[in-house]
Parts: structure tokens; C-alpha cells; sequence
């Protein structure tokens, strides 16, 4: 079985989430017992942020390892769990909204594949970048 890290290197939908991990310098984080779970936004995601932002964004480490922890959760929490709960707190100390109907809402963004799971944890895949709280994507 793979860890997170590698299971994200090997996952097609995942390439971009392998850059933010890599520019957010978290690998090894990542590659560590765990657990963890991660929010993985697919290339669709990362396709429907304004255009540049992307780019201005690898170049912030501050500001990516800040997104990257508002996508990860410590601990394992399959589908199910996530079920349960009206929300959950993040690596970043700040909520994320879960909705239940018709699948499952994190925030904006739809649980598109769910319970893929790692030797340190477990991947959601979601189809939108989490927005932090009170912040936007932007170009500069």
C-alpha cells in the first residue's frame, strides 16, 4: 500500500495536487505516519481558478501551505464520518461547511470520489479548490 504522497504521484487526476504539495515543500509531511485526510482538489479544480492565480500562488509558500492545510484534516475520516458532521476542523485551525444531499458538499466543492485509502491516511477527491475563509484567488 502507498502513502499519500505516492497515491497522489500515481493518481492522473491528481498531477496538480502533486505540484501545490511539492511547492508547499510537504512531501515529507505527507510521507509520515499519518494519520491524515486529505481534500485533494482534481486538475478540474485547479482549471476553474482565475486565470494566473495558479501560478502567483506556487510562488507564495506562506499562502499555499495555508491552502494546502485548509484541505487536510489530522486524522483518518472516511465517507461515512464525514457524513455525520455539519463540519470539520482543518490542519489550518479553520472550518470547512460539509452538506449531505444529493452527495456531499466540503464547502463549494463536490466529494467526487471518496475513501481512497493509504498506508498514513485517506484521499478525498473534490472538484473545486477550498477557498480559504475571507480570502480569494488572485492575480497579481
Amino acid at each position: 500500500m502507498q502513502n499519500i504522497v505516492e497515491t497522489i504521484i500515481t493518481t492522473p487526476s491528481l498531477v496538480t495536487m502533486q505540484k501545490v504539495i511539492q511547492a508547499a515543500k510537504w512531501d515529507e509531511l505527507l510521507s509520515q505516519p499519518g494519520p491524515f485526510t486529505v481534500f485533494a482538489p482534481n486538475q478540474d479544480a485547479f482549471g476553474k481558478l482565475p486565470a494566473g492565480s495558479f501560478e502567483n500562488l506556487l510562488q507564495d509558500l506562506p499562502g499555499i501551505q495555508e491552502i494546502l492545510a485548509y484541505h487536510i484534516v489530522e486524522g483518518q475520516v472516511l465517507e461515512e464520518e464525514i457524513r455525520k458532521h455539519p463540519s470539520m476542523r482543518m490542519l489550518c485551525g479553520k472550518n470547512i461547511g460539509i452538506a449531505v444531499q444529493n452527495g456531499i458538499k466540503i464547502n463549494q466543492a463536490n466529494l467526487i470520489k471518496a475513501d481512497i485509502i493509504c498506508e498514513n491516511g485517506v484521499i478525498h477527491i473534490i472538484d473545486a479548490v477550498l477557498a480559504l475563509p475571507n480570502t480569494k484567488f488572485t492575480t497579481v
